[in-house]
């Protein structure tokens, strides 16, 4: 397995574990102490923090593979190009504004 994947599986282990922590501290009301509500903004701080890293790890992967699926507008409408007609006229007007 590669070292991407083994962070991966660590960071979701790390993330349930703390929002299973925050979750037993709101159930036997701790968090209504000091003490538990300091721990339950330490977990929830630590499951963002790990959320958002695998967030960038699965952003990356899907940047470097791309899906190759082929949108229906472009499959259907080909690619128009600019007419002879229309440079010689854009030419011709911007002569004519040069003067």
């Amino acid at each position: 397995m590669s070292d991407r994947g083994l962070l991966c599986i660590f960071s979701l282990c790390v993330i349930a574990a703390s929002l299973a922590v925050a979750v037993w501290l709101a159930a036997t009301g701790q968090a209504a102490y000091v003490d538990g509500l300091f721990l339950l903004i330490s977990c929830l701080v630590l499951a963002l923090a790990f959320g958002l890293y695998v967030r960038y790890l699965v952003r990356s992967v899907a940047a470097e593979n791309p899906v190759a699926t082929p949108s229906k507008s472009a499959a259907a409408a080909p690619e128009k190009s600019p007419s002879r007609v229309t440079a010689v006229t854009g030419e011709l007007a911007g002569k004519a504004q040069a003067r």
